[in-house]
């Protein structure tokens, strides 16, 4: 059965939280949430295994799929769905050999350039952006726009991830300008009720014009 992404890919971060990566998946799971990247840049290799493996033991009970950023390494230890790379981490061909062909490889691009070639690459989405100014990376890539998000849309074949100063003002805009799924960080977590945020968003995203593209494995 081919994969669906859903409409909403909340992505975690302990310090805008304030939560552990566990306690973020849990309360976004009962949110309506059923795909999850864990992204941790400050905690040593060791802090985000072990913090992964609890939120893949949370995870496993939920019925929600794991998505590592960066660490295939570590995607692989703890038996996590899959993992997200960037431009700089290990190229997908390889991460490919060592995960196998079951397991999710998403692949962030800035460009139309790198979103044609990442096409062609054993990935199974691809993340454009950012679509937004976005407050949750130290020296983020240009900014897009939602021209770019369309017009990479429409040269590539694979399911498209828009992320990138996403908020539930902007959200329904990034999917009607070809996004599959929007990858949120700031306007879920950094608010009182994360549970309550991400119902929100999923109520508003079923309702989105766009249609579901499965994945291509």
């Amino acid at each position: 059965m081919p994969l669906l992404l859903p409409r909403l890919y909340p992505i975690t971060d302990t310090l805008i939280s304030g939560l552990s990566h566990a306690k973020q998946v849990e309360r976004l799971a009962a949110g309506g949430a059923s795909f999850i990247q864990l992204r941790e840049k400050r905690a040593s290799p060791r802090e985000f295994y072990e913090a992964a493996l609890e939120a893949i033991s949370v995870a496993r009970r939920l019925s929600v799929r794991i998505i590592i950023n960066d660490r295939v390494d570590i995607a692989m230890a703890v038996g996590a769905d899959g993992v997200h790379l960037g431009q700089t981490d290990i190229p997908p061909e390889k991460a490919r050999k060592l995960l196998g062909e079951k397991r999710i490889i998403g692949f962030s691009t800035h460009t139309l350039k790198q979103a044609l070639e990442a096409d062609s690459m054993p990935v199974d989405y691809i993340a454009i952006g950012p679509v937004f100014q976005t407050p949750s990376k130290e020296n983020p890539d240009e900014i897009v726009g939602l021209e770019m998000n369309s017009e990479v849309r429409r040269n590539i074949a694979k399911p498209l991830v828009a992320i990138g100063g996403i908020t539930m003002q902007s959200a329904r805009a990034a999917i009607d300008a070809g996004a599959d799924s929007v990858a949120v960080i700031s306007d879920l977590l950094s608010t009182p009720d994360v549970s309550a945020r991400t119902r929100s968003f999923v109520d508003l995203l079923s309702s989105s014009r766009a249609v579901k593209r499965p994945c291509p494995r």
